[in-house]
């Protein structure tokens, strides 16, 4: 299937080979032409497979030839995260080409008066984080009236930070008729009833198994024996020495924690920085800068960054600690082998973790394979002493490359390079 196919025009058709998409991914074939017709869409898919050009698209075309009034905004996308609104509103501005089509951008964090003089003069499309555009609307410098569709995006991840009152609120300021889109990583029991509250006898697109990963990502770990803290810390600046990764996002259960090992990273000689909710949101924007061009080959974060953040060809993600909720490792894992692309998925485990693996193994309905580090399972590794690089004597000679196990067929695992579909992610702006 081509996107010459979906009903789209010769402008987006253009936008679309200037990104440099090959075809449509499945959740872009089958979302397209219904928000093309203006019928209200529950849609879900794993992490990565371009959703956000699923309805970014059909919006840019159905939104042309139009107007916004002052203060006012024909569409509407709400976030979850701040990260995530920023990546959407990036992609909204590679794919709208030459059509003149506005766009703005409204979170927290930052001051609201660059934001209140974007919006005076109307914009056509704005993204936003609720409770930045509740506050700017109850100031009077935003005007719902207007919007034509709205993007509940990434919404059961807006259900899990508590935005349900936020988002009944904005509801309220919308018009009655309207088109609705809603777009979740999986269909729970909360995201159907949000859809019956909100949408109008919707197309419901389903194109992956609820809790599914990307298929080309490899799920490992690594155990760690006592003490787990400083074991893990050792290993992976081990790792990180030996191996030569170019990027990886390493996740951390807590913020004082990121900012610890970011710290012990730094020390060991890596270039490495931490984002977390402490961080303000330029701290937070210049990291993900830095990560993004290769300034920072470290990222350590908390389940913040577990949606939302969109590194083209990202290689690895290592959980430094597994997360207490089992769907969350399954967001985390989704920063890598997104569009099609490989990507290896670590996780350190120390006896305290074993049973949130249980959790998520039972999640995934899969053993997650055990590797080893030159062939021994790494119970003991260098130990730091005051957050510095692990001694020369206490690491193993040669080289430390991972090694996966056979897997039950008795077969090496392996990869096959594959055509990217449907776009890329990071730079070329519409996969997510």
């Amino acid at each position: 299937m081509s996107f010459d196919t979906l009903g789209l025009s010769a402008e987006r058709l253009r936008a679309v080979r200037d990104a440099g998409f090959d075809a449509p991914t499945p959740i872009q074939a089958k979302a397209i032409p219904p928000v093309l017709e203006g019928r209200d869409v529950l849609a879900a898919a794993q992490t990565g497979t371009g959703k956000t050009a699923a309805f970014a698209l059909p919006m840019l075309d159905r939104l042309a030839g139009g107007r916004a009034g002052k203060r006012q905004a024909r569409a509407l996308i709400l976030t979850p995260t701040r990260e995530l609104a920023a990546q959407v509103h990036e992609n909204f501005t590679t794919l709208r080409g030459e059509t003149r089509l506005s766009t703005t951008l409204i979170f927290g964090g930052v001051g609201q008066n660059p934001q209140v003089k974007r919006m005076a003069e109307g914009r056509d499309i704005l993204v936003a984080t609720p409770g930045r555009l509740l506050d700017l609307h109850g100031q009077g410098h935003i005007d719902l009236s207007a919007v034509e569709t709205l993007v509940l995006d990434e919404a059961d991840r807006m259900l899990d930070m508590g935005f349900i009152h936020d988002m009944k609120k904005v509801m309220k300021l919308l018009p009655e008729r309207r088109q609705t889109l809603l777009f979740s990583a999986t269909f729970s029991k909360d995201i159907r009833k949000l859809a019956g509250q909100f949408l109008s006898n919707p197309v419901e697109v389903d194109v992956a198994p609820r809790n599914s990963t990307a298929e080309r990502v490899e799920h490992a770990v690594l155990h760690v024996g006592d003490p787990a803290k400083a074991n893990k810390a050792a290993l992976l600046i081990h790792l990180l020495q030996e191996q030569g990764w170019h990027q990886v996002l390493v996740f951390h259960r807590t913020k004082h924690g990121a900012n610890k090992l970011t710290r012990q990273l730094e020390q060991a000689g890596n270039k490495a920085a931490a984002i977390h909710g402490n961080k303000s949101q330029t701290a937070r924007t210049k990291a993900l800068e830095g990560f993004k061009t290769g300034k920072i080959t470290v990222l350590v974060a908390t389940d913040i960054a577990a949606r939302g953040l969109d590194i083209e060809q990202l290689p690895v993600v290592i959980n430094h600690d597994l997360p207490n909720v089992p769907e969350d490792y399954v967001h985390r894992i989704g920063r890598t082998a997104r569009a099609g692309a490989e990507g290896l998925a670590l996780s350190l485990v120390g006896p305290d973790d074993r049973p949130l693996l249980r959790d998520i193994e039972k999640l995934l309905g899969h053993r997650v394979d055990v590797r080893d580090v030159e062939g021994h399972t790494i119970k003991n590794p260098p130990t730091i002493k005051g957050g510095g690089r692990p001694s020369k004597s206490n690491t193993r000679p040669g080289s430390a490359r991972a090694r996966p196990q056979n897997n039950r067929s008795g077969k090496p695992n392996g990869n096959r390079r594959r055509r990217r579909r449907g776009g890329g992610s990071g730079g070329q702006g519409a996969q997510r």
